[in-house]
């Protein structure tokens, strides 16, 4: 007797798409993830280089004073 049992029987048509299915979805979700990163990383670098870049350029937008 194997470790794993994945005979599923007259079930498997049911089952075994089910699992590939989930399969995908979860990498979908994780690539999705893996990219949202990146690109609040590039956005949050673009933001923390963005002061220095406009050094002595005064804002447009009123202060209240």
């Amino acid at each position: 007797m194997s470790m794993f049992d994945l005979d599923m029987g007259r079930y498997a048509a049911f089952v075994w798409p089910a699992w590939g299915v989930s399969a995908m979805v979860l990498a979908a979700l994780a690539a999705r993830a893996v990219i949202a990163a990146r690109r609040w990383s590039a956005e949050l670098k673009r933001l923390e280089d963005e002061p220095r870049r406009a050094q002595g350029v005064r804002s447009t937008v009123a202060h209240p004073e």
